[in-house]
């Protein structure tokens, strides 16, 4: 094991600068899945459960979605809710129980909205509960994305070393491009944050810019 006495967003900054490998760059056909922006997480000041780090992170969602929205391809949200029993959070709802623990969180609660600040086109999108990390497990986002014929997913939301993590892990082993905007992801604390946005872009996505995701998707709309 290396030993370094940066901190982790000192070895992120650091590979963003000069990146030691080749990007997987972006295809033709692009989704979007925007995980878990609801108000348990995103409603600072409400919930202790919730995060920010960039303050204008629902903007860019919102800009982002509506530009593949417009392309015809899928924009996908998340969101997290249990059963009122919560058993349906099986051994991920076992280590705490307080009113902010994750089983508590009850579908139609207010923590389980998506956040008012984000404009979702319940028409048009497709709106998932998940019960667990990743927007695949156990869902229709794989088949929902192989009907569309993605070749590329944009990953947003929170938290970076979660939810987020997890997602990005399963679009690349499902075969996909995956594209994550630094400014579009957040966390509880920052050393997960970027020491989770270091091992992304390492192994599993290209970790770049909201801009550069922005000027990839206007070609898409001129192609």
């Amino acid at each position: 094991m290396e030993r370094s006495d940066q901190t982790a967003r000192q070895l992120y900054e650091a590979i963003r600068a000069k990146p030691p490998r080749p990007p997987f760059g972006f295809g033709k056909k692009p989704a979007i899945i925007n995980v878990d922006l609801q108000n348990a997480y995103t409603r600072v000041g409400t919930y202790i459960t919730a995060y920010e780090t960039d303050p204008r992170q629902c903007d860019y969602v919102n800009e982002l979605s509506a530009i593949v929205r417009g392309l015809s391809m899928p924009v996908i949200w998340t969101y997290v809710a249990f059963s009122p029993s919560g058993a349906d959070a099986c051994a991920w709802g076992i280590r705490t129980d307080t009113p902010d623990s994750l089983q508590n969180i009850r579908e139609g609660s207010d923590r389980a909205l998506l956040d008012a600040r984000l404009e979702v086109d319940r028409e048009r999108d497709f709106v998932v509960n998940k019960r667990m990390a990743s927007a695949f497990h156990e869902s229709p986002v794989g088949s929902y994305l192989t009907w569309h014929q993605a070749d590329t997913v944009i990953v947003t939301g929170g938290s970076t070393s979660g939810c987020v993590r997890a997602t990005v892990v399963d679009a690349l082993s499902h075969g996909y491009r995956v594209v994550v905007p630094e400014e579009c992801v957040a966390d509880k604390h920052e050393s997960p944050h970027y020491a989770n946005l270091y091992d992304m872009a390492l192994k599993y996505a290209d970790v770049v810019p909201v801009a550069k995701v922005r000027a990839w998707l206007e070609t898409c709309a001129k192609a």
